[in-house]
């Protein structure tokens, strides 16, 4: 059974077109970068340019640096226009500039000291890196890209020290400090902390932490069993009024599996909490949540918290068998009116329709959908030519 609702025709205007891929707001970034290091070859000198373009790809991904592209762009007021609240959403878009930074200060290394082996040593480094980071072969080998990003980022870090050493750059020097800094920063608050883990299915971990940190809503922590090795990234979920916050964790990997079967009593975690795409409801009078499984973790601290008027939209396997009643009623407390697919009662639904319902039901501004990569793209990309704010996560990291 499927709602039988019929959505308009998609735009064909160039605005409408340019909403779907390769034309994100992402690669734009990334493009924009290029053409602008392409425009100075003329009048800059290479250690320049690497210096610059490697700053920008480490920085913008700094946890801090995040945190403030997100404030500044969540400050819009809700009264001003809602195109210009539109192109503010997509700040977490941001990720462009660190691809387009990364290949450009790539390009450009082989110019500063083409005489020194060293600098053809950083250059197969970063190369591997760039073909690493590749999305067919990132989706395939995400293990390997990440432990490449981290070990071989490290090494590029000494042998960049040493290659500024080698050609008596003192700028270099100056700036590779701040990258450092940027680099160690989060592992200065790498801590082993206590949780508690229910597990209402096989399917699904409750993670609780109360160890002095209670995030903000719309933020991630990055947490592993083995700091060296691997790190995931959890929407936090905290409750009005409560210390600490929760993650829900579903079994989608050989991690998410290992921990839902083993309960380990610590897991590591490090930096601050980080906002993510959910950041952005704040710009929007009210919003439609599109959740799948367990992505309604990422949307409950803003359903629980209510600054932002909103409507649920959850499809999922048996929603109290999977997730438990507490859960499911914590849910319903905030969100009486929510739509709760039941996928094993009611069959897949038409997600899309849904959602679309939802928002001509709920007279809402914008769409956030939280699901896997196939359901986001396709939701957000069909809406947002049909002229309806659109956002969901992109994959960029």
């Amino acid at each position: 059974m499927t709602t039988q609702l019929v959505l308009p025709a998609a735009g064909q205007s160039l605005r409408a077109k340019v909403k779907r891929r390769p034309f994100t707001h992402h690669n734009r970034l990334a493009v924009a970068v290029v053409l602008v290091n392409v425009a100075l070859i003329p009048i800059a000198d290479a250690p320049s340019m690497v210096l610059a373009n490697f700053a920008l790809a480490v920085l913008i991904r700094q946890q801090y640096v995040i945190n403030l592209l997100f404030r500044l762009a969540t400050s819009v007021p809700t009264h001003w226009p809602l195109r210009l609240r539109w192109t503010m959403g997509k700040v977490y878009h941001f990720g462009g500039l660190h691809v387009g930074a990364s290949i450009c200060a790539t390009a450009w290394f082989p110019f500063t000291a083409p005489s020194l082996p060293l600098t053809w040593v950083i250059v197969a480094l970063l190369l591997a890196m760039i073909v690493l980071a590749l999305p067919p072969l990132r989706a395939r080998q995400h293990d390997w890209f990440e432990r490449a990003h981290r070990f071989g980022g490290w090494s590029v870090l000494a042998l960049f020290a040493l290659h500024a050493m080698e050609t008596a750059s003192t700028a270099s020097l100056w700036v590779l400090a701040v990258v450092v800094f940027s680099v160690v920063l989060p592992w200065l608050r790498l801590r082993r902390v206590p949780v508690r883990i229910e597990r209402p299915s096989r399917h699904v971990a409750i993670v609780r932490f109360d160890y002095g940190v209670t995030p903000f809503a719309g933020s991630s922590t990055a947490v592993s069993r083995n700091p060296l090795l691997e790190w995931h990234s959890f929407a936090n979920v905290p409750a009005p009024g409560h210390a600490g916050f929760r993650l829900t964790i579903s079994r989608a990997g050989d991690w998410t599996g290992a921990l839902i079967d083993d309960l380990p009593p610590y897991v590591w975690v490090k930096g601050i909490p980080t906002a993510g795409v959910g950041n952005i409801d704040k710009l929007f009078r009210k919003v439609v949540w599109v959740a799948t499984g367990s992505g309604i973790g990422p949307c409950l601290p803003h359903l629980l918290a209510g600054d932002t008027p909103s409507l649920l939209v959850w499809s999922t396997r048996h929603p109290r068998q999977t997730y438990g009643d507490a859960l499911v009623d914590e849910i319903l407390a905030v969100q009486p009116d929510a739509v709760i697919w039941d996928t094993d009662a009611e069959g897949k639904p038409d997600l899309l329709a849904l959602a679309y319902q939802a928002y001509l039901r709920s007279g809402a501004e914008a769409v956030i959908c939280i699901s896997n990569k196939r359901t986001t793209w396709h939701i957000v990309e069909e809406l947002e030519m049909r002229g309806i704010p659109a956002f969901g996560a992109i994959w960029d990291s």
